[in-house]
């Protein structure tokens, strides 16, 4: 579990698999939560026999935070300098919702590094469409800001994970979002609410998969489908009965589409 002091002052944390291989993976978490959060897909990739990168984004885990507000390019950034750094060439970039983003924008920023490009439950422009989906991000917004990450964690955990059978999960999440620079995480939901990389989205050549979770309650499915539309060639597929975090309530069946779409051969 290394750790990497970049240029702009951050010492960035990321997890990585034992095995080494040409065919890396970088793995992009979520808000609010680390590197840890790809642990059900870590055994997964190994036996596909490849080689996994799992940061800790700037203010989340055990990668610090600057101060001062952030942006989706300047968190991208972290990752491309890791990726540079480590001399790995293109990878394979897998990014969860905020995750997904911080893929998205290094696709853009830094096609170069990016092999092939998986986006799961995240979105190109969050502008939810109906009132229900307003009031919860604003909710959100007004929680962490007001009352505290305490607070945020424990009401994101419930909607991410509200069945009964589920207090595990809960539990690990809420944990996890605790972890977070507090200025940190307020930054990165404001730079969420201020990202628009539709205007780019033609300009993505890689192949591109987006899963979407039938049951995402977070990500609306369809601002996910709008988003397979804009990429030349993009597939979308949806996994029944899965909430947003699909890589846990479904994790079986995400890595078997993950891993089956890591193998096909790349055209031309």
């Amino acid at each position: 579990m290394p750790d990497l002091a970049l240029p702009t002052g951050i010492t960035l944390h990321y997890l990585e698999s034992k095995s080494k291989s040409k065919d890396s993976v970088l793995l992009l978490h979520g808000l609010g939560a680390s590197g840890e959060s790809w642990a059900l897909q870590f055994p997964a990739l190994e036996a596909e026999g490849n080689s996994i990168l799992a940061p800790d984004a700037r203010g989340f885990g055990q990668t610090s935070y600057p101060g001062g507000s952030t942006t989706i390019a300047e968190m991208s950034a972290d990752f491309a300098a890791l990726l540079d750094c480590l001399n790995t060439g293109p990878v394979n970039v897998v990014g969860i919702s905020m995750g997904g983003t911080h893929a998205l924008q290094l696709a853009i920023s830094r096609p170069d590094l990016v092999r092939k490009l998986v986006l799961v439950n995240t979105f190109s422009r969050l502008r939810p469409s109906k009132l229900n989906e307003w009031v919860y991000f604003a909710f959100r917004f007004l929680l962490v800001h007001i009352v505290g990450l305490n607070a945020q964690a424990r009401a994101v955990a419930k909607r991410i994970f509200p069945h009964p059978d589920q207090e595990v999960y809960r539990q690990a999440l809420v944990e996890q979002i605790l972890q977070a620079d507090p200025s940190g995480y307020r930054a990165s939901m404001r730079a969420l609410a201020g990202f628009n990389a539709n205007p780019y989205l033609a300009d993505i050549h890689c192949p591109t998969l987006v899963i979407t979770s039938a049951d995402d309650t977070t990500v609306n499915p369809l601002i996910q489908t709008k988003l397979a539309q804009g990429i030349p060639n993009a597939r979308q597929v949806f996994i029944p009965h899965a909430g947003h975090a699909v890589i846990v309530d479904q994790a079986e069946k995400f890595n078997e589409i993950l891993s089956a779409f890591l193998r096909e051969p790349l055209s031309g």
